[in-house]
């Protein structure tokens, strides 16, 4: 009886690992379908700017790509790569790559992160990209963004904006000066250089959108 019980016990086992190894791999795959990949042309959009005007990528004509990186006002990985954003901005829009900042968050759910609470953040922090609001949650997921920050870095084309880099902006969210790879900068270094980026994706780290 002992001897059945632990057959049974082990029967179990081996079930239930097997099921969290099958869902765990459907899961991923669904994942992968979700948004853009590496390689893949992103459609343009239109959202409101913090200072109220419409903003579009096809409203930068010297651009060669761009950075549009999903952040927010309230979670603390986002305010932790803030002025880390900013320096990005600082460094790469006079070489045509300029910050396009989204914010996703719904304000009826995460309230720090309305239009208004935006607009203030965007002064405190002297923001010089444009800070945009995704309303109605229309972008974020034709991206397949879901942590604040999530980085996607364009190329602009003659046929379109092509994704090359989706992923973090380096390994180090709470200390910069103890970052070991810049993997944003890298990757708009050698998309500019015409190389090949490597890596091209990287585990975004921060809060999951609200």
């Amino acid at each position: 009886m002992k001897k059945r019980r632990i057959l049974g016990g082990s029967a179990l086992l081996l079930i239930f690992v097997a099921a969290f190894a099958m869902g765990f791999k459907v899961e991923t795959e669904h994942n992968l379908d979700k948004g853009y990949q590496v390689g893949d042309k992103a459609a343009d959009f239109s959202l409101k700017n913090v200072d109220g005007a419409m903003v579009s990528l096809s409203d930068f004509d010297g651009a060669r790509g761009f950075l549009v990186i999903f952040t927010c006002n309230t979670c603390p990985y986002a305010q932790a790569y803030e002025d880390r954003i900013i320096a990005l901005d600082a460094k790469y829009k006079p070489q045509g790559v300029p910050v396009i900042a989204i914010n996703p968050n719904d304000p009826s759910v995460k309230p720090g992160d309305g239009f208004a609470k935006m607009k203030e953040r965007a002064a405190e922090k002297g923001f010089i990209f444009p800070y945009l609001f995704d309303e109605g949650q229309k972008v974020y997921p034709k991206y397949g963004a879901t942590r604040t920050p999530h980085v996607f870095l364009l190329e602009k084309t003659a046929t379109g904006n092509m994704v090359k880099y989706i992923g973090a902006i380096d390994d180090n969210y709470q200390d910069a000066s103890q970052v070991d790879e810049t993997f944003v900068e890298n990757a708009v270094d050698a998309m500019l250089a015409g190389n090949e980026i490597n890596p091209k994706t990287t585990k975004a780290i921060g809060c999951g959108i609200k």
